[in-house]
């Protein structure tokens, strides 16, 4: 048992509903005097839980350059359907975006995960969910196994290109017919000589329009294992035989170019296998709890965002002689928004915590991104329903983030398979016991 377990044990919370609603009430005084945003983590005298002086620093940093650079256009940029990703990626390459994680001989800064969820926090600052989902393809998804396990030359080759914010790249694992259930993709690759010669499709390929490779999972073989058939692959975009579609038409994520990607016939160097063939399956699944991990990190600052905006705005409507923020029903919804996006940020540290000292965190990372997805739809479907008509239009933020924020329960592991994962722990555990 952790120490921080034995802590949470030792000081476990008494119920008392009779206390219900005078915790809500008193959280909604809270709300009421709130300001518009929070403060600054430099003005904070407490000491965080992980983050500390460099973590702020670079916070600030990313904060200044998204004021300036990013938030003016992206309106602009939602309106058209793209936005410039190799323009914003060289500058967030030049911050250090990209490589706060990564092995300092390849460029990057050798600082460990905590720093990726600072950054992906600050990220969820930019005025959509569209360029932050693009983002963190590059940081959480398409070069962590890369990374980890690559050969220096494709290091070289890839990843360096990628932390200065030269390349954009893509992550390629989801199919037409094989979404959540990644043992079911088919595209496959055969040997040619030295090389591979890769056939088939991916979709809903966030920076595909645009990326200039693309990590992808392909069957190298025909092991009856599903798990063991399955290498990770790094493949140029500019390939022979690489097609993209047109961009596709989204709910949400309006300025991140989506397509599907057609391989016929690519040949690529079979040295393009990142680490050991038939290894792919595990090291995507790792690469997953980057992704939810960092999902997760994102989607705090909008979803507070959501809630200060709401509170504003019902502060100064008024209905039947009163405003919307003195109507007690507001006053406890907002309330109960606040403790569980709270809640969730401290599930998500506890995780990054346990994750930074090498355990397993694959039920708490499930947990974190179930929660995160579940969240996102309660937030942003209660605050537009107290901004009412205001809230239903499109160049209202909530609206934005309403639409945005709903693929937070499919991307990165559908809810479903989060509790499937949790599931499985809670099965073993209890195994264990009998």
């Amino acid at each position: 048992m952790t120490k921080l377990s034995m802590i949470l044990l030792k000081n476990k919370p008494i119920v008392d509903h009779q206390l219900s609603t005078s915790i809500l009430s008193k959280m909604a005084l809270l709300a009421r005097k709130a300001p518009a945003l929070l403060p600054a983590p430099t003005t904070s005298t407490m000491k965080h839980m992980i983050y500390d002086e460099t973590h702020f620093a670079m916070q600030n940093s990313l904060s200044k350059m998204i004021k300036e650079k990013i938030n003016p256009n992206v309106s602009q940029w939602e309106k058209s359907g793209r936005y410039p990703a190799h323009y914003i990626f060289k500058m967030m390459g030049q911050l250090g975006v990209f490589a706060v994680n990564k092995p300092e001989e390849f460029g990057g800064t050798g600082r460990d995960f905590s720093m990726s969820i600072a950054v992906a926090e600050q990220i969820g600052s930019i005025d959509c969910g569209s360029i932050p989902m693009s983002v963190m393809v590059q940081t959480e998804m398409s070069t962590p196994a890369l990374a980890q396990f690559g050969s220096d030359f494709l290091r070289n080759r890839f990843l360096r290109p990628s932390l200065n914010g030269d390349l954009v790249s893509s992550i390629a694992v989801s199919e037409p017919h094989a979404g959540s259930d990644v043992s079911a993709i088919r595209t496959h690759a055969r040997r040619f000589g030295t090389d591979l010669i890769i056939n088939g499709s991916k979709m809903w390929i966030t920076n595909g329009d645009q990326a200039d490779w693309a990590c992808v999972l392909v069957n190298t073989s025909n092991e009856k294992n599903l798990h063991k058939n399955k290498s990770l692959v790094c493949i140029p975009l500019d390939s022979p035989g690489v097609h993209r579609s047109s961009p596709l038409d989204k709910l949400g994520m309006r300025s991140s170019d989506t397509v599907q990607l057609f391989f016929e016939d690519v040949r690529v160097p079979a040295s393009f296998i990142i680490g050991e063939e038939g290894r792919g399956f595990s090291y995507q699944m790792k690469q997953f709890n980057d992704e939810r991990l960092v999902t997760v990190a994102v989607g705090l600052l909008p979803l507070q965002n959501c809630i200060n905006k709401t509170i504003e705005y019902a502060r100064e409507r008024s209905i039947f002689g009163k405003t919307l923020l003195d109507q007690q029903y507001v006053q406890f919804r907002l309330a109960e928004l606040e403790a569980e996006l709270e809640a969730t940020r401290s599930l998500l540290y506890r995780t990054v915590m346990a994750r930074c000292q090498d355990e397993d965190v694959s039920m708490l990372t499930a947990m974190s991104k179930l929660k995160i997805g579940r969240l996102a739809r309660k937030v942003t479907d209660s605050c537009l329903q107290i901004w009412g008509g205001a809230g239903y239009l499109n160049d209202n933020g909530i609206s934005r983030a309403f639409r945005d924020f709903r693929i937070f329960s499919i991307g990165a592991g559908c809810d479903e398979v989060m509790m499937q994962i949790i599931h499985k722990t809670q099965s073993k555990r209890q195994q264990k016991t009998i």
